[in-house]
């Protein structure tokens, strides 16, 4: 550990104890952006030998670049800010992190209480700024000699306990300081004050070791659950996100064993690179069927993991309204906007499945899931023979060429809006698994790239971004950081000159205000986005060209923006043309 004796004052020295305490707490990440007030813990982090610190001149990419990381490694990251509309930058990740019950430790710099509501420069109330989006805030005094130094350590041991705990989430701890904020040398931090702390600064420990029940269900549970899964007599399993391969692996266990078939979202690790018998890749696609969901009404749902994609399958399953939809999650938040949900049982997902798994009866009848099967594989055959024949390059075509050629293990980091939905209804299932990423908690455009990049470090592999233009252009900065990733990225960018998914919209066909307000032309392209940030650049007009410029970039020892132009008119079109082809040929199945 750092030796602490040597914090030039105590301003410094409550700020080194706070990094210390982190790190020992298993929190040695942290990205900061330069700021004055905020010196003290910038330069603690500086100290630390055991802290990794990441520099970005932009809070609100810094907040994300830390959302990414925490979403690849589920370990905790924490901001370090300046006061003022610094730390009100942070919002939208902050947002973001607590939808998706992600651990964010967010420390802000603030001034004294002398300081606030009294016209001081970059002074603006900090105190509970995040509301309710945070799992746990506090305002910490400024440092002084009346306070032991041991409340600073709890303090640090509190944060961290209800950031990873059940929910999980961000915390903010607002940090007050008075000057001097440079390490100007006092005599403040010697003994007495620091006796206390003897045992503490000769350990590795945290001071406070915060043991947490494991959460698990009664037998007595279990056996009602099965008691109500096997009045099903037509199921499905829905899976979302799902946490970690256990989880994937145990799903289709249970799968197996109800012979049910599982409709797998894009963020669930089942949609893409795997082949498994009972997930049908495609259930977005067969929901276009009239004819199918007039014919087909599940009486039973199992859903594990979070909210989807599809938005089709929320308006089905309103109108089936099955006697039981029995969702497992393992955290006590509410997740059903459709307001079905019979049975929630909080619990983690793979010992919830081995429960099931191991005393439900095997079920034999399997016509639904044939059938479903045999679709499945015609719709695939279906887009295939589609885009073999499209001559451009369309977003749908290069979100299937993408999930085709990225290669195995890789990141995929796919935007809201249209990409994701696109890589969700097209991309091929059985190419090479990925490890993939989204900001689908509240599902804004904002921060996409410094996310993506955040991810692919924690990942320590290389990364795939798809994104549309707005998406780049809200955070376009954050490019600045592509350049010193140890595994370079690719960034596919669909620039349809506009907000693409309006098109799609109840809004769209109203075309006298459409294009001004929704579609919002810029009449950008991003080439002089990758000379700004020293970065690749590529524009493919075909297919062909597209495969051979993604392969190259894959090899590049630099960052590559690839940039697909594509028309939002034509976009909609060869959408329609896709979806009328597959609802035909449904309808056909189930007549």
């Amino acid at each position: 550990m750092i030796p602490l004796a040597s914090s030039p004052n105590l301003n410094h020295f409550w700020a080194d104890l706070m990094v210390e305490e982190l790190t020992r707490n298993g929190v040695d990440t942290f990205c900061v952006s330069p700021g004055s007030r905020s010196a003290p813990l910038t330069l603690a982090v500086a100290r630390n030998p055991k802290a990794k610190g990441f520099v970005h001149f932009d809070e609100r990419g810094s907040a994300f670049r830390a959302l990414g990381f925490v979403s690849a490694t589920g370990r905790p990251c924490a901001l370090i800010t300046t006061s003022g509309t610094a730390a009100a930058n942070l919002f939208p990740a902050i947002v973001e992190a607590s939808k998706k019950k992600l651990p964010l430790i967010i420390l802000t710099a603030d001034r004294p209480p002398e300081l606030r509501s009294a016209g001081a420069h970059q002074t603006i109330d900090q105190v509970k700024m995040y509301g309710d989006y945070v799992r746990w805030n506090f305002d910490l005094p400024c440092p002084t000699t009346d306070i032991a130094p041991e409340f600073v350590l709890t303090t640090v041991d509190q944060a961290v306990s209800r950031a990873t705990g059940n929910p999980g989430g961000p915390v903010h701890v607002n940090c007050m300081y008075r000057e001097p904020l440079a390490p100007v040398k006092t005599r403040s931090t010697q003994v007495p004050y620091t006796k206390t702390l003897k045992n503490w600064k000769t350990g590795i420990e945290a001071y406070t070791k915060y043991i947490k029940p494991k959460p698990g269900l009664r037998q007595s549970d279990i056996d009602h659950t099965i008691l109500k899964i096997r009045k099903i007599k037509s199921g499905i399993i829905v899976a979302g996100k799902l946490k970690n391969p256990a989880d994937r692996r145990n799903v289709l266990k249970l799968a197996q064993k109800l012979h049910w078939p599982v409709f797998a979202d894009i963020s669930s690790g089942l949609r893409l690179g795997n082949d498994h018998k009972q997930v049908i890749h495609y259930f977005d696609q067969i929901l276009l069927s009239d004819q199918f969901q007039k014919d087909f009404r599940p009486d039973g749902i199992i859903h594990f993991g979070g909210r989807i994609t599809s938005k089709r399958w929320y308006e089905y399953i309103r109108r089936a309204a099955p006697d039981q939809y029995i969702m497992a999650l393992g955290h006590p938040l509410c997740s059903d906007p459709q307001h079905q949900v019979t049975t929630r049982i909080e619990c983690d997902v793979a010992s919830f499945c081995r429960s099931l798994e191991r005393k439900i009866p095997e079920r034999r009848d399997t016509r639904l899931l044939l059938r479903l099967q045999k679709l499945n594989k015609k719709i695939n055959h279906q887009i295939n023979t589609f885009f073999q024949e499209q001559k451009d390059l369309s977003e749908p075509l290069a979100a299937r060429l993408i999930t085709e050629s990225i290669p195995s293990n890789d990141g995929l980091f796919v935007a809201s809006s249209m990409p994701i939905r696109d890589v969700d209804m097209y991309g091929v299932p059985n190419r090479n698994k990925v490890v993939f990423g989204s900001n689908r908690g509240a599902s804004g455009i904002d921060g996409t790239v410094a996310t993506a990049i955040g991810f692919s470090a924690g990942l320590k592999k290389r990364c795939t971004l798809v994104t549309g233009d707005l998406a780049l252009l809200h955070d376009l900065n954050s490019l600045a950081m592509a350049r010193d990733l140890a595994h370079p990225m690719v960034i596919v960018v669909f620039n349809n000159n506009g907000g693409g998914i309006f098109s799609f919209l109840p809004v769209g066909p109203f075309h006298e205000d459409f294009e001004k307000y929704f579609g919002t032309p810029h009449y950008l392209t991003f080439s002089a986005a990758a000379d700004l940030f020293d970065l690749n650049y590529a524009r493919p007009e075909t297919a062909g060209e597209f495969v051979k410029t993604y392969n190259v970039a894959l090899k590049n020892q630099m960052t590559t923006i690839i940039e697909i132009t594509t028309d939002r008119a034509y976009n909609l079109k060869i959408h329609g043309a896709i979806q009328r082809m597959i609802q035909a040929e449904v309808n056909r199945e189930f007549k």
